[in-house]
């Protein structure tokens, strides 16, 4: 059972939503219904593989769907889509990176409406890439946002934030962590109440009472995009900290990268040093990782 009898639907497909779900069900929350993404082919051998979040289910016997679409054409004629989650009476619905949005209709399904966890200080970074964009703008803080859900994207009233500072060398796998670690329990203390109020009229529920909703100042909002393997192209002779920001923020995927006689060269290890950009150790295409000398 879950505190505060709370029933709750949870959409989202990678890593970053299974890790929340773990830090949800060790705080006494589980989703009554996951909806996440498709299984898709992955790596060389292009092998069907379940997104993490659909494993995570799985594990803890929760119920789940995994529609193709859900547009609002899907949401109203789909009898999978309608029937678990029109029918399911839901109190919340709780997104994190799953990937689609959700028609409108569907976000204020529930009756808390829909809640979303973002990591950035919003109305900062909406969009697909916040954390990558605050390490390739040289940022020196960033954020977690609980936002309550509208339909134009990232743009709904906030519930909750928190801040933190970035390391000078922290790269955006490092930093993700923290963020999922401080989201995750951002939420728990929103959902940590005995009473529930609705959040149509402008609370939402915490330990002690209820947070009022924020509005985002919309004048201040800035966007950032979705990722682009060809993002990681890296002009050596650029500024260096531009460089190494650009490798702190794509050291996962797509890697920073430059071309050297026709031949891809991605950037493994580098640091800044004295104002310069070093590249310590490269892996050039086709072959194994050597260290890099001019």
């Amino acid at each position: 059972m879950n505190k505060n009898n709370l029933k709750f639907a949870f959409f989202g497909t990678p890593d970053v939503a299974s890790e929340t779900l773990e830090i949800l069900k060790n705080n006494g929350y589980l989703p009554s219904l996951i909806v996440t993404a498709p299984d898709k082919p992955k790596g060389r051998k292009m092998i069907v593989t379940p997104p993490p979040v659909k494993t995570w289910a799985i594990e803890n016997n929760i119920p789940f769907i995994q529609p193709e679409e859900i547009t609002p054409s899907a949401f109203s004629t789909s009898p999978l889509i309608r029937g678990r989650l029109g029918g399911g009476s839901f109190d919340l619905f709780i997104v994190v990176a799953y990937g689609k949005i959700l028609p409108e209709s569907l976000i204020n399904l529930p009756k808390f409406g829909s809640l979303n966890i973002h990591y950035s200080l919003l109305p900062k970074y909406r969009g697909a890439s916040p954390v990558e964009s605050a390490i390739l703008n040289g940022d020196v803080e960033t954020g977690v946002t609980i936002q309550k859900m509208e339909f134009k994207m990232d743009s709904g009233p906030i519930v909750a934030q928190e801040k933190i500072f970035i390391h000078s060398n922290e790269k955006a796998p490092e930093l993700r962590k923290r963020l999922i670690k401080i989201g995750g329990e951002l939420l728990v203390k929103t959902l940590n109440t005995p009473t529930l109020l609705p959040l149509d009229k402008g609370e939402v529920p915490k330990a002690e009472g209820v947070f009022k909703l924020i509005p985002q100042e919309g004048s201040l909002a800035s966007f950032c995009k979705k990722i682009k393997k060809e993002d990681g192209l890296i002009d050596l002779n650029d500024n260096p900290i531009k460089n190494y920001n650009k490798f702190r923020a794509y050291a996962v995927w797509p890697r920073t990268y430059f071309f050297q006689n026709n031949k891809r060269i991605i950037i493994t290890d580098a640091i800044l040093e004295d104002g310069k950009f070093v590249i310590k150790k490269v892996l050039p295409e086709g072959k194994k990782e050597i260290d890099y000398k001019i």
